[in-house]
C-alpha cells in the first residue's frame, strides 16, 4: 500500500502530470497520421499539450506558487516561547495553555519526560562528508528547528524519525541523530524511530512512546497542518512548531524552478489531506 500510494501521487504532481500530458498528445499526434484522421487527432494532441506546458508555466509563477503555500503556512505560528513547564520549574508563575510535561526524573524514564519530535524528510549517502552536509534542505531547516525547540527546553527528549528508504546503508534517524549530536545535543538525550515510512507510522511510533502527553512537533510549515491532523486523530497532543517556510519575493513575471517545486510541495500536500480523507482521518 506504501508503494502504490507513492506512485499513485505521483501521478498529480505538476512535473509527471506535464509529461504524461505531453507524451499523450505526442502520441495522439503520431496515431492520427498513422490512421489518416489527422485533423482530429492532430486537435486533440495539441490540447494535451498546452495544457502541459501551460500547468507548467502556470505553478512556475511567483504568485500562483505562493498562494497554493500560504494556505498551509499559515495555519500554525512560529514557536519561540520557552515551554510554560520549564518557566514554572524555575518558580516562575505563568498562566498559559502551551505546556509540556517537564522532565524531573532519569533522562532515561519518559513516564513523565518532555518531547520535541522532529518528523523526517530525506537525506544522501555522502561518506565523505558530515551528517549535517548529507540531510536534504528540508531535512535540515526541520532539524535546526528541533534543535532550537530543544534548547529552549535541553532536559526534553528530542526525537528524530525516519528509515533508510529502502537502499541507503543507515536510516535517516541514524542520519538526524548524528547531526544532531553535531550541533549540539546531548546524545543521551535523542530517541530513534529508525522503521517509520510515513507521517502516520511516525505518529503510530510516537503514540506508543508519549501516549497523550503534550509534546512539540517540528515539521516544514507546509507540511504542518496534514501532521497536526494525523496526530491529533490519534489522540495526541502536540504544539506546532512550523520551520523551513518556503514562500518568496520576486518578479512577478519570471518562472522559476524553485516556484515550481513550491508548488509541487503544496500539491503534494493537497493530496495528502485527500489520502487522509478516504483513510477515514477526517
Amino acid at each position: 500500500m506504501f508503494w502504490v500510494k507513492k506512485l499513485v501521487s505521483q501521478l498529480f504532481m505538476p512535473i509527471p502530470l506535464a509529461s504524461l500530458l505531453v507524451v499523450t498528445g505526442l502520441l495522439l499526434i503520431c496515431s492520427g497520421y498513422l490512421n489518416k484522421k489527422i485533423s482530429r487527432a492532430r486537435t486533440l494532441g495539441i490540447s494535451f499539450i498546452a495544457v502541459g506546458v501551460s500547468l507548467v508555466v502556470l505553478l512556475s509563477q511567483l504568485h500562483v506558487s505562493n498562494a497554493l503555500v500560504a494556505t498551509l503556512e499559515k495555519q500554525y505560528p512560529v514557536q519561540n516561547q520557552m515551554p510554560a513547564s520549564a518557566l514554572l520549574t524555575s518558580g516562575i508563575e505563568i498562566d498559559t495553555p502551551d505546556r509540556l510535561i517537564w522532565d524531573n526524573k532519569d533522562s532515561n524514564d519518559t513516564s513523565e519526560s518532555c518531547f520535541v519530535m522532529v518528523l523526517g524528510s530525506g537525506n544522501r549517502a555522502a561518506t565523505e562528508h558530515t551528517s549535517l552536509q548529507q540531510l536534504s534542505s528540508t531535512a535540515l531547516a526541520r532539524l535546526s528547528e528541533g534543535v532550537k525547540q530543544w534548547q529552549l527546553a535541553p532536559q526534553c527528549k528530542l526525537i528524530v524519525s525516519g528509515w533508510s528508504g529502502g537502499y541507503l546503508p543507515q536510516s535517516h534517524a541514524q542520519m538526524m541523530a548524528n547531526a544532531a549530536i553535531e550541533f549540539g545535543v546531548t546524545p543521551e538525550k535523542i530517541i530513534r524511530f529508525d522503521h517509520p515510512k510515513d507521517t502516520i507510522e511516525e505518529a503510530q511510533a510516537a503514540l506508543a512512546l508519549i501516549g497523550e502527553q503534550p509534546f512539540r512537533l517540528v515539521t516544514s510549515a507546509t507540511h504542518m497542518p496534514r501532521s497536526m491532523s494525523i496526530f491529533t486523530y490519534l489522540g495526541m497532543q502536540p504544539t506546532a512548531a512550523p520551520s523551513d517556510f518556503i514562500q518568496r519575493h520576486g518578479a512577478w513575471w519570471r518562472l522559476d524552478a524553485q516556484h515550481l517545486l513550491n508548488s509541487q510541495k503544496a500539491i503534494h500536500e493537497y493530496v495528502g489531506r485527500l489520502w487522509l480523507f478516504f483513510k477515514g482521518y477526517g
